[in-house]
């Protein structure tokens, strides 16, 4: 009787532990809606086309804090599959880009391949085409009837670029603080270790070319991304030291010289972006989307994460938003387009692509 009664105490203390718990996490994360940063015209467009921007963002509740979310993300993402055709394109200075594409043969939206849309991918570092998030994005824009390219040219090309829209996720708005993060010694131990030596794998692999121009043995030594954009990066790209380099390749310094609509999705707790961007605020065409938890590149949801998440929901309605509505979405971040030529506009001649960036 005693050991029935001790099982019977242990389990309603478990329940009830579980309960006050979960009382706790709905209190603390269901009710946060991710604040939206932005003009009144592009929050109207967004609230209206983009619904999962006004939704309360619930993060996985075992997953708590931006470092095990990032983590999780990374181990236990489900990689939906993708079929792609590789590209190689040599350059001048006897190089070459790689690109994937998912050309989309199967469209029922868009059977004319001339007039489907196309979304420019552009993964971040040590990323590739492979990577759970990239994939998960592909199976968003495919689903919707589009092209993919993987491949960063908004602020040199401005409307020129091609680009009608862009989207980022989880960008480092300030390299000389996201890289003090990084170096913190948790950060360095989850996250920069493990990225550092990527780089230097990759360094190693093409040693006969990069030992024309840098000390390899020295930049293989580099234990924190720092020291390598020091020895390498910095150096390779002419500038003076990487404090120099990072001034320069903030993505915050380059967001002003845009002019097409850009959402950027930041999570409050991203161990690679401790600081969002106040900048927003002055420009028509920006809107920042902070959620207090989330990570970088996870924003995981439910019990058991594997799906879709926050940011794939997000990604897949803004840009069947930018494409479905374009004039909409011009009107509202103030973007005065030239009409098109009556070749265009007749239905005669080449149609005009339209493509959208992610990074």
């Amino acid at each position: 009787f005693f050991g029935n009664g001790l099982t019977t105490f242990l389990f309603d203390f478990n329940v009830n532990t579980f309960s006050v718990y979960f009382r706790v996490y709905l209190y603390s994360f269901s009710f946060q809606t991710p604040a939206l940063i932005c003009s009144e015209a592009f929050s109207v467009f967004l609230k209206k086309h983009c619904p999962v921007v006004a939704e309360r963002f619930c993060p996985t509740p075992w997953c708590w804090g931006g470092r095990l979310q990032t983590l999780v993300c990374a181990l236990l993402k489900s990689r939906p599959p993708v079929s792609y055709r590789n590209e190689l394109i040599r350059t001048t200075d006897g190089g070459q880009i790689s690109l994937d594409w998912v050309d989309n043969h199967t469209s029922e939206t868009y059977p004319d391949s001339c007039a489907r849309p196309t979304v420019l991918i552009l993964p971040g570092l040590t990323g590739n085409s492979q990577q759970p998030y990239v994939l998960h994005a592909v199976s968003q824009a495919t689903r919707r009837g589009y092209s993919m390219i993987l491949l960063n040219y908004l602020a040199r090309k401005r409307t020129e670029s091609g680009i009608v829209a862009g989207i980022t996720i989880s960008v480092a708005w300030d390299a000389l603080k996201s890289s003090d993060s990084m170096e913190e010694p948790l950060n360095w131990l989850l996250f920069n270790k493990h990225l550092t030596n990527g780089l230097c794998q990759k360094s190693c692999r093409h040693r006969k070319i990069l030992e024309k121009v840098v000390d390899v043995d020295y930049v293989l030594k580099a234990r924190t991304i720092r020291e390598f954009d020091e020895r390498f990066t910095s150096h390779v790209f002419g500038y003076k030291s990487c404090v120099d380099y990072y001034r320069d390749a903030s993505p915050a310094k380059k967001l002003p010289h845009t002019a097409v609509p850009i959402l950027c999705l930041n999570a409050a707790d991203d161990p690679f972006s401790p600081q969002s961007i106040s900048i927003v605020q002055t420009l028509p065409n920006v809107a920042l989307l902070l959620t207090a938890h989330g990570g970088h590149i996870a924003f995981l949801q439910g019990l058991f994460p594997r799906g879709e998440s926050y940011m794939e929901r997000l990604f897949g309605q803004f840009v069947q938003a930018v494409f479905e509505h374009p004039k909409d979405i011009e009107r509202a971040c103030g973007i005065a387009k030239d009409e098109p030529s009556q070749q265009h506009s007749d239905g005669g001649g080449e149609k005009p692509s339209r493509d959208v960036s992610s990074q």
